[in-house]
């Protein structure tokens, strides 16, 4: 699809200003940079834990305020963006704008070069729906398309939970995937021989894109993603929790596992980065839990526990 992307670089006590401009000249949906914003959250100066920021979203601590729409190219959308420039232009006159048109059927697919089909752990093989893959007598291949939702199997936090998920799960165990993402984790539990599998999440795009990844690798008998909230509203008891989440997350909805495992069973956590390892960790004990085991991958953890 074309479409025009206009940018506008101005101070940052303009960039409120700015976008109430283009709000009255029908410009509704916009994209606000400002690095101050970026310094305040490095700072811990608002109200939001984070555990990882990429250096590409670190570089932009040194570019200019900036506020950017985007517009289906189209005669009528041509005339109301440049309508909208010159609206703004003739109120701050410094402001520098750059109007571009843009073609996203080159790119938009692109990030599907570096997906390929990959061994997890001993058995369990994770492919791409674009790719074909030869089968050996022992895999257990799982067919996914992530589409928006997190969850390839290759990056380190999927791949830890995979590997725990083949040493912990006994055949007909039932498993509980809390924030199911892509539906990898609970089609894995699937095929290692789970007797039913539920995945929740609370992101109704990705509970739609799940359950396609459920159907496609024909798991329907025994797995199933659902919208839910694990702290509320889900009645569902496994020997099996796995959450590939966020450090300050699975500290978070740990309090509520043990009223969804059975007594000996195995909660799963990932996506926690190993210098909060510890902290997780005792997070999870004070909910009852008895750490089994820690593994690192980078500067990714995942931790096993029992109850």
């Amino acid at each position: 699809m074309n479409y025009i992307q206009v940018d506008i670089e101005v101070r940052a006590e303009e960039l409120e200003p700015v976008v109430g401009v283009l709000l009255m000249n029908d410009i509704v949906e916009t994209v606000v940079e400002d690095p101050a914003d970026l310094q305040r959250l490095l700072n811990k100066e608002v109200d939001y834990e984070w555990d990882y920021i990429a250096p590409e979203v670190l570089e932009r601590e040194n570019r200019s305020p900036k506020v950017t729409f985007y517009l289906e190219d189209t005669k009528e959308n041509k005339d109301l963006a440049m309508n909208a420039v010159k609206a703004v232009c003739e109120a701050f006159p410094e402001a520098v704008v750059k109007v571009s048109m843009e073609d996203d059927s080159e790119w938009k697919d692109k990030w599907k070069e570096f997906f390929k089909p990959a061994k997890v752990g001993r058995k369990i093989v994770v492919k791409p729906t674009w790719y074909d893959y030869e089968e050996k007598d022992d895999d257990l291949v799982i067919e996914i398309d992530p589409g928006m939702a997190f969850g390839t199997g290759t990056h380190e936090t999927t791949s830890l939970c995979l590997k725990m998920m083949e040493d912990y799960l006994k055949p007909g165990d039932k498993v509980l995937d809390v924030g199911c993402g892509s539906g990898i984790l609970s089609i894995a539990g699937a095929l290692l021989g789970a007797s039913e599998v539920l995945g929740v999440e609370i992101d109704p795009v990705a509970v739609e894109i799940a359950q396609q990844n459920i159907e496609l690798n024909k798991v329907t008998d025994v797995a199933k993603a659902q919208y839910g909230d694990l702290t509320k509203g889900i009645d569902f008891r496994a020997e099996i929790v796995v959450a590939n989440l966020m450090a300050d997350l699975v500290m978070m909805l740990s309090g509520s596992v043990p009223g969804h495992i059975v007594p000996g069973g195995t909660y799963i956590s990932s996506g926690i980065l190993v210098e909060k390892r510890d902290m997780v960790a005792q997070a999870i004990e004070k909910c009852g839990f008895k750490i089994l085991e820690i593994r690192e991958d980078g500067m990714w953890c995942a931790i096993a526990a029992t109850i």
